[in-house]
Protein backbone atom coordinates (compact mmCIF):
# COMPACT_ATOMS: atom_id res chain seq x y z
CA UNK A 1 0.00 0.00 0.00
CA UNK A 2 2.59 2.54 1.17
CA UNK A 3 4.60 1.58 -2.33
CA UNK A 4 1.47 2.51 -4.34
CA UNK A 5 0.59 5.84 -2.79
CA UNK A 6 4.46 6.62 -3.61
CA UNK A 7 3.96 5.70 -6.53
CA UNK A 8 1.07 7.84 -7.06
CA UNK A 9 2.93 11.27 -5.35
CA UNK A 10 5.65 10.33 -8.09
CA UNK A 11 3.70 10.26 -11.27
CA UNK A 12 1.78 13.65 -9.76
CA UNK A 13 4.78 15.20 -9.23
CA UNK A 14 6.53 14.57 -12.69
CA UNK A 15 2.91 15.94 -14.51
CA UNK A 16 2.25 19.20 -12.08
CA UNK A 17 5.58 20.26 -11.09
CA UNK A 18 8.68 19.22 -13.61
CA UNK A 19 6.78 18.86 -16.66
CA UNK A 20 9.34 21.36 -18.08
CA UNK A 21 12.20 19.61 -16.26
CA UNK A 22 11.10 16.41 -18.06
CA UNK A 23 11.80 18.19 -21.08
CA UNK A 24 15.24 19.15 -20.87
CA UNK A 25 17.58 16.22 -22.54
CA UNK A 26 19.80 15.40 -19.40
CA UNK A 27 16.72 14.62 -17.39
CA UNK A 28 14.38 13.68 -20.35
CA UNK A 29 17.35 10.57 -20.55
CA UNK A 30 17.61 9.61 -17.01
CA UNK A 31 13.68 9.12 -17.10
CA UNK A 32 13.98 6.72 -20.16
CA UNK A 33 16.69 4.75 -18.42
CA UNK A 34 14.72 4.60 -14.95
CA UNK A 35 11.59 3.79 -16.97
CA UNK A 36 13.99 0.70 -18.72
CA UNK A 37 15.72 -0.27 -15.37
CA UNK A 38 12.02 -0.74 -14.00
CA UNK A 39 10.63 -3.09 -16.43
CA UNK A 40 14.05 -4.95 -16.54
CA UNK A 41 13.87 -5.10 -12.42
CA UNK A 42 10.51 -6.35 -12.77
CA UNK A 43 10.83 -9.11 -15.02
CA UNK A 44 13.30 -10.16 -13.72
CA UNK A 45 12.47 -10.33 -10.30
CA UNK A 46 8.52 -11.03 -11.11
CA UNK A 47 9.28 -13.23 -14.56
CA UNK A 48 8.16 -12.13 -17.90
CA UNK A 49 4.76 -13.73 -17.47
CA UNK A 50 4.36 -14.35 -13.93
CA UNK A 51 0.28 -13.85 -12.78
CA UNK A 52 -1.30 -10.94 -11.37
CA UNK A 53 -3.10 -12.16 -8.18
CA UNK A 54 -6.48 -13.65 -8.85
CA UNK A 55 -9.42 -13.19 -6.27
CA UNK A 56 -12.41 -15.13 -5.16
CA UNK A 57 -15.52 -13.51 -6.28
CA UNK A 58 -16.28 -12.55 -2.62
CA UNK A 59 -13.69 -10.12 -2.75
CA UNK A 60 -14.94 -8.11 -5.53
CA UNK A 61 -15.58 -4.64 -4.94
CA UNK A 62 -19.62 -3.08 -4.60
CA UNK A 63 -18.91 -0.34 -6.62
CA UNK A 64 -15.95 0.13 -9.46
CA UNK A 65 -15.41 3.77 -9.96
CA UNK A 66 -15.19 5.30 -13.58
CA UNK A 67 -11.60 7.31 -13.22
CA UNK A 68 -10.25 10.10 -16.23
CA UNK A 69 -13.23 9.81 -18.96
CA UNK A 70 -16.49 8.63 -17.70
CA UNK A 71 -18.35 9.44 -21.06
CA UNK A 72 -16.93 10.46 -24.33
CA UNK A 73 -19.17 13.24 -25.90
CA UNK A 74 -18.49 13.00 -29.73
CA UNK A 75 -21.01 12.44 -31.61
CA UNK A 76 -20.24 9.64 -32.86
CA UNK A 77 -19.60 7.81 -29.68
CA UNK A 78 -22.88 9.28 -28.54
CA UNK A 79 -24.50 7.56 -31.93
CA UNK A 80 -23.08 4.12 -30.51
CA UNK A 81 -24.06 4.98 -27.24
CA UNK A 82 -27.55 5.41 -28.23
CA UNK A 83 -28.17 1.74 -30.27
CA UNK A 84 -26.33 -0.20 -27.84
CA UNK A 85 -22.90 -0.57 -29.59
CA UNK A 86 -24.49 -2.79 -32.24
CA UNK A 87 -22.57 -1.27 -35.05
CA UNK A 88 -19.32 -1.02 -33.01
CA UNK A 89 -15.85 -2.61 -34.73
CA UNK A 90 -12.81 -2.96 -33.22
CA UNK A 91 -9.59 -2.91 -35.99
CA UNK A 92 -6.73 -4.62 -36.14
CA UNK A 93 -4.15 -3.29 -38.23
CA UNK A 94 -1.01 -1.72 -38.31
CA UNK A 95 2.16 -4.44 -39.01
CA UNK A 96 -0.42 -7.67 -39.54
CA UNK A 97 -0.57 -9.96 -42.16
CA UNK A 98 -4.86 -10.14 -42.42
CA UNK A 99 -6.18 -6.73 -41.21
CA UNK A 100 -9.40 -7.42 -39.03
CA UNK A 101 -12.26 -5.50 -38.06
CA UNK A 102 -14.70 -7.34 -35.37
CA UNK A 103 -17.62 -6.77 -33.86
CA UNK A 104 -18.48 -7.57 -30.61
CA UNK A 105 -20.26 -10.83 -31.67
CA UNK A 106 -17.30 -11.73 -33.37
CA UNK A 107 -15.31 -10.79 -29.99
CA UNK A 108 -17.58 -12.56 -28.05
CA UNK A 109 -17.66 -15.47 -30.13
CA UNK A 110 -13.75 -15.96 -29.44
CA UNK A 111 -12.14 -17.81 -26.54
CA UNK A 112 -12.88 -16.06 -23.24
CA UNK A 113 -10.84 -15.65 -20.07
CA UNK A 114 -12.36 -14.53 -17.22
CA UNK A 115 -10.40 -13.00 -14.22
CA UNK A 116 -10.86 -11.34 -11.03
CA UNK A 117 -7.88 -8.73 -10.03
CA UNK A 118 -7.55 -6.02 -8.83
CA UNK A 119 -7.12 -2.75 -10.21
CA UNK A 120 -4.61 -0.18 -9.27
CA UNK A 121 -4.80 3.32 -10.16
CA UNK A 122 -1.86 5.90 -10.09
CA UNK A 123 -3.74 8.60 -7.54
CA UNK A 124 -3.94 5.72 -4.86
CA UNK A 125 -7.44 3.81 -4.90
CA UNK A 126 -7.96 0.67 -5.69
CA UNK A 127 -10.93 -1.98 -6.69
CA UNK A 128 -11.42 -5.50 -7.72
CA UNK A 129 -13.11 -6.20 -10.27
CA UNK A 130 -14.49 -9.33 -12.35
CA UNK A 131 -13.54 -9.22 -16.18
CA UNK A 132 -14.22 -10.95 -19.49
CA UNK A 133 -13.03 -11.20 -22.90
CA UNK A 134 -10.86 -12.66 -25.09
CA UNK A 135 -7.01 -12.83 -24.58
CA UNK A 136 -5.01 -9.79 -26.95
CA UNK A 137 -2.74 -12.56 -27.84
CA UNK A 138 -5.52 -14.61 -30.04
CA UNK A 139 -6.57 -11.74 -31.57
CA UNK A 140 -2.80 -10.89 -33.12
CA UNK A 141 -2.61 -14.52 -33.81
CA UNK A 142 -5.75 -14.27 -35.71
CA UNK A 143 -4.41 -10.82 -37.45
CA UNK A 144 -0.60 -12.34 -37.84
CA UNK A 145 1.59 -10.12 -37.00
CA UNK A 146 5.04 -9.16 -38.91
CA UNK A 147 8.19 -9.57 -38.17
CA UNK A 148 8.57 -5.95 -37.65
CA UNK A 149 6.03 -5.53 -35.18
CA UNK A 150 7.38 -4.78 -31.64
CA UNK A 151 4.44 -2.56 -30.28
CA UNK A 152 0.88 -2.85 -29.70
CA UNK A 153 -0.90 0.97 -29.78
CA UNK A 154 -4.04 1.13 -28.75
CA UNK A 155 -6.48 3.39 -30.42
CA UNK A 156 -9.53 4.90 -27.86
CA UNK A 157 -12.77 6.79 -28.42
CA UNK A 158 -12.34 9.65 -25.74
CA UNK A 159 -10.43 12.65 -25.64
CA UNK A 160 -8.66 14.04 -23.18
CA UNK A 161 -7.51 18.36 -23.25
CA UNK A 162 -8.47 17.96 -26.91
CA UNK A 163 -6.39 14.92 -27.59
CA UNK A 164 -7.39 11.22 -28.20
CA UNK A 165 -6.46 8.96 -25.77
CA UNK A 166 -4.20 6.55 -26.92
CA UNK A 167 -1.97 3.75 -24.89
CA UNK A 168 0.68 1.19 -25.78
CA UNK A 169 2.70 -2.26 -24.25
CA UNK A 170 5.62 -4.20 -25.71
CA UNK A 171 4.82 -7.79 -26.85
CA UNK A 172 5.54 -9.44 -23.70
CA UNK A 173 2.48 -7.65 -21.71
CA UNK A 174 0.64 -8.03 -25.09
CA UNK A 175 0.73 -11.54 -25.45
CA UNK A 176 0.82 -12.05 -21.52
CA UNK A 177 -2.15 -14.68 -20.43
CA UNK A 178 -3.81 -11.60 -18.23
CA UNK A 179 -3.93 -9.07 -20.84
CA UNK A 180 -8.05 -8.97 -22.60
CA UNK A 181 -10.00 -7.38 -24.29
CA UNK A 182 -12.58 -6.92 -21.80
CA UNK A 183 -15.89 -6.35 -22.59
CA UNK A 184 -17.65 -7.56 -19.57
CA UNK A 185 -17.42 -6.39 -15.62
CA UNK A 186 -18.55 -8.58 -13.07
CA UNK A 187 -20.81 -10.49 -15.23
CA UNK A 188 -22.52 -7.69 -17.16
CA UNK A 189 -21.35 -5.89 -20.27
CA UNK A 190 -19.37 -2.66 -19.24
CA UNK A 191 -20.92 0.31 -17.77
CA UNK A 192 -20.21 3.75 -19.70
CA UNK A 193 -17.73 4.91 -16.91
CA UNK A 194 -15.66 1.63 -17.04
CA UNK A 195 -14.88 1.72 -20.89
CA UNK A 196 -18.14 0.48 -22.55
CA UNK A 197 -17.92 -1.37 -25.00
CA UNK A 198 -14.37 -2.68 -24.99
CA UNK A 199 -11.52 -1.64 -22.79
CA UNK A 200 -8.24 -2.88 -22.34
CA UNK A 201 -6.65 -5.00 -18.90
CA UNK A 202 -3.14 -5.04 -18.80
CA UNK A 203 -3.48 -6.69 -15.07
CA UNK A 204 0.65 -6.19 -14.20
CA UNK A 205 0.57 -2.37 -14.93
CA UNK A 206 -1.35 0.80 -13.31
CA UNK A 207 -4.60 1.70 -14.62
CA UNK A 208 -3.57 4.74 -17.19
CA UNK A 209 -2.37 1.46 -19.10
CA UNK A 210 -6.04 -0.14 -19.54
CA UNK A 211 -7.46 2.21 -22.18
CA UNK A 212 -10.94 2.28 -22.11
CA UNK A 213 -13.45 2.92 -25.20
CA UNK A 214 -11.55 1.15 -27.44
CA UNK A 215 -11.36 1.81 -31.26
CA UNK A 216 -8.69 -0.02 -32.70
CA UNK A 217 -5.20 -1.84 -32.04
CA UNK A 218 -2.02 -1.17 -33.99
CA UNK A 219 0.69 -3.04 -33.98
CA UNK A 220 3.81 -0.98 -35.00
CA UNK A 221 8.04 -1.29 -35.28
CA UNK A 222 8.50 1.85 -33.31
CA UNK A 223 6.62 4.34 -30.87
CA UNK A 224 8.70 7.56 -31.88
CA UNK A 225 6.27 8.76 -34.32
CA UNK A 226 2.64 8.18 -32.79
CA UNK A 227 1.77 11.10 -30.79
CA UNK A 228 3.89 12.58 -28.73
CA UNK A 229 6.29 9.50 -29.42
CA UNK A 230 6.46 8.20 -25.37
CA UNK A 231 3.93 5.51 -25.59
CA UNK A 232 0.79 7.17 -24.66
CA UNK A 233 -1.39 10.02 -23.26
CA UNK A 234 0.02 10.12 -20.10
CA UNK A 235 3.28 9.32 -20.86
CA UNK A 236 3.40 12.30 -23.63
CA UNK A 237 2.97 13.95 -20.01
CA UNK A 238 5.80 13.06 -18.22
CA UNK A 239 4.32 9.64 -16.61
CA UNK A 240 6.34 6.37 -17.13
CA UNK A 241 5.86 4.21 -20.08
CA UNK A 242 6.36 1.35 -17.80
CA UNK A 243 3.72 1.16 -14.93
CA UNK A 244 4.38 -2.34 -13.86
CA UNK A 245 3.16 -3.46 -10.59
Amino acid sequence: MKRRYFLGAMMAAITTGCSKLAETKPVAALLESSDDWHKAAHRLIGGRYSLAREFPPEDISPFFRGNGTIQPDSPKYLAHLANGFADWRLQVGGLVERPLSLSLAELHSLPQRTQITRHDCVEGWSAIGQWTGPQLGGILALAGLQDRARYVVFRCADRLGGDEYYESVDLIDAFHPQTIVAHSLNGHPLPVRNGAPLRMRIERQLGYKHAKYLTGIEAVESLDWIEGGNGGYWEDRGYHWYAGI
